[in-house]
């Protein structure tokens, strides 16, 4: 199929293009962006005017719920709103039912994702035997099968050494470790420790949960040479050990979520179990930290920690709800936010949803490698089109994720997604496109 994208502003953060060109697509890939061959017979035509034609999002924290907790989300629904925010790339941990520590599930998941014809689908492999901390799995028989990296997901491993061996085997192959930095026993809590939780008798997660797991995940580093993402750091003194890190020339890059850059631990409010989310809300230092971290490039990407939860399991005391909230739909509209509350810039916002996140993946991408999170003649043409004047209310209800709860219920947000390609096909159009 051939596509003409006309009169749009097209932005490619990773080289800094950014004019008014024309964009022809063919066979899925990018054939022209500028002046447009006159044989060129399109089959569709998208006017991108007033348009931003940026490259298509690429997510690094997305549950999918399925398999095995279809109640609270359908690959077909996760999918469908991953294209709905823009997103043609995401990554989802290994932590369904069951667990993802075997190649033949990994298939299974690729292949059933791949039939949607929607978002691209990375998974991560589980870094030990269903999850439990004491048996390593096949890494080598994972990535085989699809997998882009190895990870614990929310379950921290307890064995210290089981976590040197992990990194030791994966540094001899070269592949990316995906750890969360929490403490297993100071990270019991369900709020971040402060006044606020004192007050509202919850119990707390200190920063210390988040700081001596980074201490450990880094030491083994130094030991191990291998290669760790830090996912969804959440305080400042986390960032500022993540930059102590990299001016050392550990291997390590991370990423932030659109709740911890916008929201603090005030946000919980009278018990609002909408802002359950693991990481805990910390307090404005850490958010104003984390805001910094990512526009200095401390902190590499930003993610929607898309976590599906269904009425049930949200809607109970705050202490006993479910953590997660639904994020695909947000995460462009929350990166445009914050690129103008920080004087970022849109080009930044952007960069920190394809250029950055598609550079933590890199070499498993695999024959995406060369044009993930860009737009370049010859590129698969992954494809985010927005108004970015053009603002919204999130409405829960209106939401395609099977998930309805969010934190940001309610807010205004910029940033209109318009049409989403993925290799060359349209995936999604907005109804007023």
């Amino acid at each position: 199929m051939k596509i003409l994208i006309k009169n749009g502003r097209v932005i490619n953060p990773a080289t800094g293009f950014d004019e008014h060109v024309d964009v022809a697509i063919a066979a899925g890939r990018i054939v022209s962006m500028g002046a447009v061959a006159a044989d060129f017979a399109p089959n569709k035509t998208i006017d991108a005017s007033g348009c931003v034609v940026a490259p298509g999002l690429v997510d690094l924290s997305v549950r999918l719920r399925e398999p095995g907790h279809e109640h609270e989300g359908m690959l077909a629904s996760e999918l469908a709103a991953a294209v709905a925010g823009g997103v043609t790339s995401l990554v989802c941990p290994p932590d369904t039912d069951p667990v993802l520590d075997e190649p033949g599930l990994v298939e299974m998941l690729k292949f059933r994702a791949e039939k949607l014809h929607q978002s691209r689908v990375f998974p991560l492999g589980a870094l030990t035997r269903g999850l439990q901390g004491v048996a390593l799995t096949e890494m080598v028989q994972l990535t085989e099968a699809g997998c882009v990296g190895f990870s614990q997901a929310e379950v921290p491993l307890e064995d210290t050494q089981v976590l040197m061996r992990a990194l030791q085997y994966a540094a001899s192959f070269d592949y990316t470790v995906w750890l969360r930095p929490q403490d297993m026993h100071l990270g019991k809590g369900v709020a971040a420790s402060g006044a606020l939780a004192t007050r509202l008798g919850l119990s707390g997660v200190p920063v210390a949960a988040e700081t001596i797991a980074l201490h450990t995940i880094f030491e083994l580093m130094r030991s191990t040479g291998a290669r760790v993402h830090v996912c969804r750091i959440s305080s400042a003194a986390g960032v500022a050990l993540v930059a102590q890190a990299k001016a050392d020339g550990l291997r390590v890059t991370c990423d932030v979520s659109i709740n911890s850059l916008h929201l603090t631990d005030t946000d919980i409010g009278y018990f609002d179990s909408r802002m359950r989310l693991d990481p805990p809300l910390r307090q404005q230092r850490d958010r104003d930290a984390l805001r910094q971290g990512l526009l200095d490039g401390t902190v590499d990407a930003l993610v929607s920690d898309h976590s599906p939860v269904d009425e049930d399991a949200k809607t109970l005391p705050f202490a006993e709800a479910e953590p997660g909230a639904t994020g695909l739909e947000l995460l462009l509209g929350l990166a445009c936010k914050w690129g103008d509350d920080s004087g970022a810039g849109l080009v930044r916002a952007l960069a920190v949803l394809t250029s950055e996140p598609a550079r933590v993946l890199g070499s498993a991408l695999g024959t995406l490698q060369a044009s993930a999170g860009q737009l370049v003649k010859g590129g698969v043409a992954d494809v985010c089109i927005f108004n970015p004047t053009s603002s919204w209310a999130v409405e829960p209800a209106a939401l395609r994720s099977q998930g309805k709860h969010t934190p940001f219920s309610g807010y205004e947000l910029p940033a209109r997604v318009c049409w989403t390609l993925v290799g060359g096909q349209v995936a999604y159009e907005a109804a007023s496109a």
